[in-house]
């Protein structure tokens, strides 16, 4: 609950003050995967907006099925939420947030809430797959797309971003070394998943 009042009042205070983008600590890929439950590879299978249930807020849901688990418990397909999309004629801009386009490949690093998860990081938090043009080369590229304010974890100084982009089985490497883990774990056989946050 302390997160939840401390993202409402950055929020608030980013109101206040006509902000027009999110603050968020600059997270490396060690940071990201300690700060995430569960990451893995995925392909995006759907994008939906709607209506939270007080009808207060829009949020957008990425289902992605899951290939490979990198960090947590092996699942079959996650739901990705984030603030703000479409509905109708109505729609909310929330800076910060990660786009997803139905057929990507990704690698994304997750927080749960309740049967959901979000992005850990924001943005951050989600890696691009890409195929180099020979078809020889996988990548994995952290766009940084949209307005967000990235600041030093440990001076607070804001930091230029910078889009990270490396071979997949570099970052593969990467997270399992900052989990702890030897290799990636493979997705549980299909049928009902249960997702504890």
């Amino acid at each position: 609950m302390v997160v939840k009042a401390r993202t409402l009042i950055l929020l608030a205070l980013l109101g206040a003050s006509l902000v027009s983008a999110t603050t968020l600590l600059a997270l490396d890929v060690p940071a990201l995967t300690k700060g995430s439950a569960l990451v893995v590879r995925a392909k995006v299978r759907s994008v939906e907006a709607r209506w939270t249930k007080d009808g207060g807020r829009i949020m957008t849901d990425a289902v992605l099925e899951v290939s490979e688990t990198w960090k947590g418990t092996p699942v079959r397909q996650v739901i990705v939420m984030q603030p703000g999309g479409v509905v109708g004629e109505v729609g909310q801009l929330v800076h910060g947030t990660a786009r997803f386009g139905v057929g990507e490949e990704v690698v994304v690093f997750l927080e749960p809430r309740g049967d959901r998860y979000l992005l850990t990081g924001m943005l951050q938090g989600k890696f691009r797959v890409e195929t180099s043009t020979d078809g020889k080369a996988v990548f994995a590229r952290q766009a940084l797309e949209g307005d967000a304010l990235l600041v030093d974890p440990a001076t607070r100084q804001a930091v230029q971003p910078v889009s990270v982009m490396v071979p997949l089985d570099t970052l593969r490497m990467q997270v399992l070394a900052a989990s702890g883990a030897t290799a990636p774990v493979e997705p549980v056989t299909p049928g009902s998943i249960k997702v504890t946050p």
